[in-house]
């Protein structure tokens, strides 16, 4: 089975993006193929970098966990630019993407969640 997950809010201030991908990671591991879009504020929840409080949830490292286990991660190039996220600025694994590949993602899975 091939999953595309969609997140669209930040990092923290809601849970959607955290919930997000807590199915994302546990749909690879059971031998889903996962794909990760960040789209509008969710573009910041790939800003590598991130300090919490000891005991909080890090998306950063969330997403590395699914791209450890073969997950793709895009982030839209549009979003970031308009947050002031370079390309260096990324957690390792993850890439500046674009609609377009948005779209080839879309067509390639077989369920697409949107958070």
């Amino acid at each position: 089975m091939k999953a595309l997950f969609i997140l669209n809010d930040g990092p923290y201030g809601s849970e959607r993006s955290y919930n997000g991908l807590r199915l994302a990671r546990s749909a690879a591991n059971k031998d889903v193929e996962v794909k990760v879009f960040l789209i509008g504020d969710a573009a910041a929840c790939a800003k590598s970098g991130q300090k919490l409080p000891q005991g909080y949830y890090n998306i950063g490292v969330m997403l590395g966990a699914v791209i450890r286990r073969n997950g793709e991660v895009g982030v839209c190039g549009t979003c970031m630019d308009a947050r002031g996220i370079a390309d260096e600025d990324l957690v390792e694994g993850a890439h500046r993407s674009s609609m377009e590949q948005l779209t080839e993602w879309t067509i390639w899975a077989d369920k697409v969640m949107v958070f």
